[in-house]
């Protein structure tokens, strides 16, 4: 498979369980040579011929600090899951390596607060951040949802019955409800940026950002 040419870096990528594998698997397709390592031999041997390279290794020992020198990878995502403690040192081994951007998977807000410390550059909860999404997601309003750090969200909604028909210059959204409408999608047709002209129709998902709190209001519109 060529590589894509806008992602050449290399990505040392420790741990091949679900999350792992998955990051794994992604960062191949675009385009990144990826160097697994997984310290179960078996999970290992399974995923040889998938990735760039595969090494069997435990990174939570001290002497994996030398074999990350060696590979001087410029980004680094510990995926280990099985193991706080295991996920510390491996982290710990990639800062004290002097790898540039480390990623690493928390477990608990305790895991996120070490791995805080010792100096991994983006701690992700994926578990806790998707317990977040589904809550917002639960009562079919909203058909997608990604939230930041500032309380800001990009949401996908079926339109409320007060825009269908009008344009948006006509509905007014962005003055009575405090969001935006950032383009418009219809089945088999493409993503359409909005602008004041573009009508909604019954068929249309809108994707609209904004704070939180107003984007639920505006999709608790009947």
């Amino acid at each position: 498979m060529a590589r894509n040419k806008l992602f050449e870096d290399d990505v040392l990528v420790i741990g091949l369980g679900r999350f792992g594998s998955a990051v794994a698997m992604e960062l191949t397709k675009l385009g990144h040579r990826v160097i697994a390592v997984e310290r179960n031999n078996a999970l290992a041997e399974s995923y040889v011929n998938k990735f760039a390279k595969v090494v069997h290794a435990d990174m939570a020992q001290a002497s994996a600090i030398d074999m990350i020198r060696a590979a001087e990878p410029k980004i680094a995502v510990v995926g280990i899951g099985s193991s706080v403690e295991s996920s510390v040192l491996a982290s710990a081994n990639l800062v004290d390596a002097g790898v540039p951007s480390i990623w690493a998977k928390a477990l608990s807000q305790e895991h996120k607060r070490i791995l805080d410390r010792i100096g991994v550059h983006h701690v992700i909860s994926p578990e806790s951040d998707a317990g977040r999404r589904v809550a917002h997601l639960v009562n079919g309003r909203l058909l997608d949802y990604i939230e930041f750090d500032d309380g800001f969200a990009i949401v996908k909604i079926k339109p409320p019955s007060e825009t269908i028909g009008f344009t948006l210059e006509q509905s007014q959204i962005r003055r009575k409800y405090g969001v935006t409408v950032v383009g418009v999608k219809a089945p088999g047709e493409d993503f359409t940026y909005a602008v004041p002209q573009t009508k909604v129709s019954a068929h249309h998902m809108l994707i609209v950002s904004g704070p939180t709190e107003l984007i639920e209001r505006f999709a608790a519109r009947p």
